[in-house]
């Protein structure tokens, strides 16, 4: 029974997000083998917040997953984005500090989803300083090459620091000259 529901969530799997309706018609059979299964209730708590941008449905399917399996590492990191594009931001703050404490969870993609947590909260220092700690678990050049355009990105945003007057006024006098 296993088998079979297997083949239908990958079959599911690899559908999404190009064909939808081949996606949801697998993904439906796979849980009919298995309502409890994790990953195909993520996959669909995935497809109500990715392309339908219906959170709070979502937001059940994923609160099933977690429910039937509390260890699945795929859960965790599709939930967090669905509760920060919903801009539930407590349940996504208390939800990175259980996911961080899986075993074998991806720290780094957890930690930038923290970062652009404190990003939504305007607390840039806080952002810079979880994307250092996200560098530690990077384990492959485009993710350090994302990580530091993302510093960059974030440092942007930052408010500028005001002048002072003793360095505007030799800046006028240079203009002046």
């Amino acid at each position: 029974m296993t088998l079979i529901k297997s083949k239908y969530y990958f079959e599911a799997l690899d559908n999404y997000p190009y064909s939808l309706p081949d996606c949801l018609e697998a993904l439906n059979y796979a849980l009919s083998y298995d309502p409890e299964d994790a990953d195909s209730l993520c996959l669909m708590g995935r497809i109500y917040s990715e392309m339908l941008n219906d959170y709070e449905k979502a937001k059940l399917y994923f609160e099933e997953a977690m429910q039937f399996d509390v260890t699945n590492l795929n859960t965790p990191k599709y939930y967090i984005k669905c509760l920060l594009d919903n801009e539930d931001l407590d349940e996504a703050e208390k939800l990175i500090e259980y996911s961080l404490k899986i075993k074998g969870i991806d720290k780094c993609r957890i930690l930038i989803q923290e970062s652009y947590l404190s990003e939504i909260k305007m607390d840039f220092k806080k952002a810079l300083g979880i994307l250092n700690e996200a560098k530690r678990f990077a384990y492959d050049q485009s993710m350090l090459d994302f990580l530091k355009s993302k510093e960059k990105f974030i440092k942007e945003k930052m408010p500028k620091k005001k002048k002072t007057k003793s360095k505007a006024k030799s800046n006028k006098k240079k203009e002046t000259n």
